[in-house]
């Protein structure tokens, strides 16, 4: 189920029409000062609403030649990508198995209703002790498996190697999508304010949809729990994504080195990396 998007921010906001929540990466300041260029790193939603209009922004001013697309199988068949001739799709699925399986049972589930049964679904699984859990510990399951750990080392390498610019989504461009950003900036440099105010823009992307759903939920009786479930399912969790940043901080010393030994990803690769996309 693909939600709305009807709000983007306006801070290197890419105005495609069929795309959704997508933002151009440059701009954005490094800890040694240096930016990252314009029009090279790029990261959305899903392409499977992308318009002629898009595929011609993409290929003219941005010469995308790399495409990452961190779904599933079942996500990736109901929504396929529009493909865009001599561009290079690699496909990642950076969610680990036993969240898979529960997605994939809901899509099963939820496959044929409208978009009005499916938010009043999660208007009731709002309400769900064991769902508020779950969400909670999606951040930390991603950061933790090891094939996820695997692929993304895998995307860091493909976008170091790409000709052209390369644009990295999931379903939303959230939160799959959003960690693939937060390692990015990781090994260009960037403070962890920066990562952490990147990730929490796509709650600006989805904030009217959040908020319609919030106040049903809060019409139902429920409180921050129940709210707070919707806006980490709609929108993105800073504070789910910053205890995770805690957690890697915990186990693995801090970002820069889980991605060098993590995700395989060198300091001599993340070197280039800076070399190639900073200016």
């Amino acid at each position: 189920m693909i939600l709305s998007c009807t709000h983007t921010p306006e801070s290197r906001v890419i105005p495609f029409e069929g795309i959704e929540n997508a933002r151009d990466m440059g701009g954005l300041v490094m800890e040694d000062g240096r930016k990252v260029q314009g029009g090279k790193l790029i990261r959305s939603g899903n392409l499977s609403r992308a318009t002629d209009a898009d595929v011609d922004l993409l290929t003219g001013k941005y010469q995308l030649s790399d495409v990452f697309d961190f779904r599933f199988d079942a996500e990736a068949a109901a929504d396929p990508d529009h493909i865009i001739e001599g561009v290079t799709y690699t496909r990642l699925s950076t969610l680990p198995q036993a969240f898979i399986d529960g997605f994939s049972q809901g899509r099963a589930d939820s496959s044929q209703v409208s978009s009005k049964d499916f938010a009043a679904a999660l208007v009731n699984y709002a309400a769900l002790p064991q769902a508020q859990e779950l969400v909670k510990k999606l951040y930390p399951a991603i950061v933790s498996d090891r094939l996820s750990q695997r692929y993304y080392g895998d995307f860091l390498r493909g976008v170091l190697a790409s000709g052209g610019a390369s644009l990295w989504h999931c379903s939303q461009g959230k939160d799959r999508a959003g960690w693939a950003s937060a390692f990015v900036l990781g090994a260009l440099g960037a403070s962890r304010e920066v990562i952490v105010a990147d990730f929490d823009l796509s709650n600006e992307s989805y904030a009217p949809y959040v908020e319609a759903l919030s106040a049903k939920v809060r019409e139902n009786g429920g409180g921050e729990a129940e709210v707070s479930f919707i806006r980490a399912m709609v929108g993105v969790s800073r504070e789910n994504f910053e205890a995770a940043l805690d957690l890697i901080d915990r186990r693995y010393g801090g970002l820069r080195q889980y991605i060098t030994a993590q995700l395989g990803f060198s300091e001599e690769e993340q070197n280039a990396l800076k070399d190639k996309y900073l200016k």
